[in-house]
Order: C-alpha cells, then sequence, then structure tokens
C-alpha cells in the first residue's frame, strides 16, 4: 500500500497564508491555514494506505488526526524538503501540500499497476500532488521551486516513468483561489472558517 505524506507549516500567525494579509490579518490568514490542513489531514486520515506521515514544520496541534506520524522538516529550500520526505519512504508514496482542502480520498487513492508515478498539476503552473512507485529524492532536487514553471520542470523529471496525470486542483494562495477553493468544497473547514471572515468586516 502506499504512503502518504502531507508536508506542512505549523499554522502560526505570520508564518502561513502571508498573501492573504490583507485583506486577513496574520491570525485570521492562520485561522484559515488551519482549517485548511485540518480538511487536507482528514481527507489523508479517510484514505487506505499504509503510513500516513506529517512532514511538519513547526509543532503538532490539536488539529492533527490519530494515526499520524510526525517528521520534522529538514533544512533547507522546498525541493530539499520534498526530497527529504521521500527519502524516508521504502516504499510507494503520495506526497500533497496543504493548501487543497478541496481534496478527497478518492483523489488520493492510487493504484501502482502499470504506473511508475503520479503528477497531480496545480493552477498557478506548481503542482498538489506528486507519487511516486520507487521514491527517488533526485527526481525532486533542484527543481525551481514556487514559480509559474515549477509543475512544467517537475514534469519533465517524470518523462522517462510511467505517469498518471491526478485533476488539476487550485491551490490556496490569494483571496480568490480561497473563495473558489470554499465553493468547490462548502462543507468543509476551510469553507466554513472563509464564511467566518468576510474581508473588511468590522475594519
Amino acid at each position: 500500500m502506499t504512503t502518504l505524506l502531507v508536508i506542512a507549516k505549523e499554522p502560526r500567525p505570520g508564518r502561513v497564508k502571508t498573501r492573504l494579509t490583507p485583506p486577513f490579518t496574520p491570525e485570521e490568514a492562520a485561522a484559515l491555514a488551519e482549517a485548511a490542513l485540518a480538511d487536507t489531514l482528514d481527507a489523508v486520515a479517510r484514505t487506505p494506505a499504509r503510513r500516513r506521515v506529517l512532514v511538519l514544520d513547526g509543532a503538532p496541534g490539536s488539529w492533527l488526526p490519530p494515526g499520524f506520524e510526525v517528521v520534522r522538516q529538514c533544512t533547507g529550500g522546498l525541493d530539499e524538503r520534498l526530497a527529504a520526505a521521500f527519502a524516508g519512504c521504502d516504499g510507494p508514496a503520495l506526497l500533497i501540500g496543504m493548501d487543497t482542502p478541496q481534496v478527497t480520498p478518492e483523489l488520493l487513492t492510487v493504484d501502482w499497476a502499470d504506473c511508475d508515478a503520479y503528477f497531480g498539476p496545480a493552477e498557478d503552473g506548481g503542482f498538489w500532488a506528486l507519487g511516486l512507485s520507487e521514491p527517488d529524492p533526485a527526481r525532486l532536487r533542484g527543481v525551481p521551486m514556487s514559480t509559474p514553471q515549477t509543475g512544467a520542470a517537475q514534469r519533465a523529471r517524470l518523462t522517462d516513468l510511467r505517469v498518471r496525470d491526478l485533476p488539476r486542483l487550485r491551490d490556496v494562495d490569494t483571496v480568490y483561489d480561497a473563495d473558489l477553493v470554499a465553493k468547490a468544497a462548502p462543507r468543509g473547514r476551510f469553507a466554513t472558517a472563509l464564511a467566518r471572515l468576510t474581508p473588511g468586516a468590522g475594519r
């Protein structure tokens, strides 16, 4: 079975979702990040898996459900941190981030028959999911992260593999993204938190 990896930051004010401030305060942006992370972890918890691992920058909180191993992120750039997450796996692994709270167990349930890799592109040019049947950190090291070309560069690292592409999803980076993601998953914690925090209200 698959190891499911979630790479995340502890949702602390001023450290997460800084592109949401303004219109939100750092505290409100952190609340939205916590809700997104909680939705993501809930989806992972409900997905069949060999292991569920949270690769965390920071400390776990009450938002962490049971059944997860917690591994501290290594130092270095994002490519090094993603590579290290895969290096800790000894079998098929699928990695996602905390910015797609609309993710579902159906999206995360992968079949490795006749498949070496999974790739989930993001609307902003990055990627929201990467799966490797044989985790090889070298496939991530050196990929330029957080650019409009990140997804294409990472996908190019997989050209010698049999790849299955997952649906394109939208990361929550901006208020515009947040609104669309909440509409895509209206019953989630993220949508509920966003509805409570109307930009400009009471300011």
